[in-house]
């Protein structure tokens, strides 16, 4: 790189032929120096290679420096260039217009060339510091967007690892999970996409629902085979047990947040599905009997899409229900079983849950 290609660049904007040639005299040995002999021009030159620094005579013809620097300082691309203005002009109120329009400095004329260095030198100094730091904060602003990148990777990993320890141990469970997952993402979409339940829903809510759904029944790994894998109905007994799956999940979900302190956010909506998803609308459900709303929302979407999947899927012990069959038994159960408005919503989005189940089907689904 030459010396010249390394120098700061100053365009000096002035409608004086005398002033350009001075101007460029005083600079030229420390500077690369530009010449625009109307405001028009400099904003040209400054659209084709942004200068580090303008130097800018207030009165000219057809466009005055005033503004020259106003839409300078409106352009994001060149807000940050110093401007400097040359002026005759010694009233404060000319000042103060100049530095409302975003000035830098001013210079009074007749130039005094020690003073003129001096102020564009120290002009181009601090826009080289803001310069190294704005490209410092770029740095670091890409650097924390990877590190943030590298955490959501790691999250979804980890509930990929948890998800697949729970379908390794239930052979009944086939694309169950994935299917649930969509179908929770389409009902909190659909409530989002209709204004309700912004309290809870957002974006990034969304998606952490839809994350944590493959999750309801983490804690059937604690589930003994023989009860877990069985392939005909249950005993009293054993579904006392069965039962505990919904507390063991949360626990284990617990315990994984603990340990995570305050970077477990996206585990809250997981623990309240895994202990929450068999609750029941009127109370009636396990384990903690809660009613109505109290029952958290994402585990009211998890009630409905559990149930609605597991109806039309095959089991070891029962055949895929008809969708219209499946649909009839979740309208029985609407307002004891299940959240009126998400049923409401389940049928709203029935072409979508259709969709969901062939995509991810195990088997043929019935139409």
């Amino acid at each position: 790189m030459s010396r010249s290609e390394d120098m700061p660049t100053v365009l000096v904007v002035d409608d004086a032929p005398a002033n350009l040639n001075l101007l460029a005299g005083l600079l030229q040995a420390d500077y690369r120096v530009k010449l625009a002999a109307s405001g028009a021009k400099a904003l040209d030159l400054v659209q084709r290679a942004a200068p580090d620094l303008v130097l800018l005579d207030v009165m000219m013809p057809e466009m005055d420096g005033y503004e020259v620097c106003r839409r300078l300082k409106a352009d994001t691309a060149t807000s940050a260039i110093p401007v400097l203005f040359l002026t005759a002009m010694t009233q404060t109120e000319d000042e103060a217009r100049g530095f409302q329009v975003g000035a830098a400095d001013f210079i009074q004329k007749p130039i005094n060339p020690m003073v003129l260095q001096a102020r564009v030198r120290t002009h181009l100094q601090v826009k080289a510091y803001q310069d190294q730091l704005r490209d410092r904060n770029a740095w670091l602003q890409d650097e924390l967007g990877q590190r943030l990148q590298q955490v959501d990777l790691l999250r979804d990993a980890t509930l990929h690892v948890m998800i697949s320890f729970a379908e390794f141990r239930d052979e009944a469970t086939g694309h169950h999970v994935r299917r649930t997952q969509e179908y929770v993402r389409t009902l909190a979409q659909h409530f989002f996409d209709q204004g309700q339940h912004l309290d809870v829903l957002n974006a990034a809510s969304i998606d952490h629902i839809a994350k944590s759904a493959p999750l309801h029944d983490l804690g059937k790994v604690a589930t003994p085979d023989h009860i877990l894998l069985k392939p005909g109905r249950h005993t009293p007994e054993e579904t006392v047990i069965m039962r505990q799956h919904a507390m063991a999940g949360w626990e284990m979900l617990r315990r994984a947040a603990d340990r995570m302190a305050g970077d477990a956010d996206f585990l809250h909506h997981a623990m309240d599905i895994a202990r929450h998803h068999h609750e029941k609308w009127d109370g009636s459900g396990y384990p903690d009997g809660l009613v109505g709303e109290a029952i958290p929302l994402s585990a009211r979407l998890m009630a409905v899409a559990d149930v609605f999947d597991a109806l039309i899927s095959a089991r070891p012990y029962k055949p895929p229900m008809h969708l219209d069959k499946a649909l009839s038994i979740i309208r029985d159960g609407c307002g004891n079983h299940f959240d009126p408005a998400v049923v409401a919503a389940l049928e709203a989005c029935l072409p979508e849950f259709e969709r969901i189940a062939r995509t991810w089907a195990d088997a043929e689904v019935p139409a």
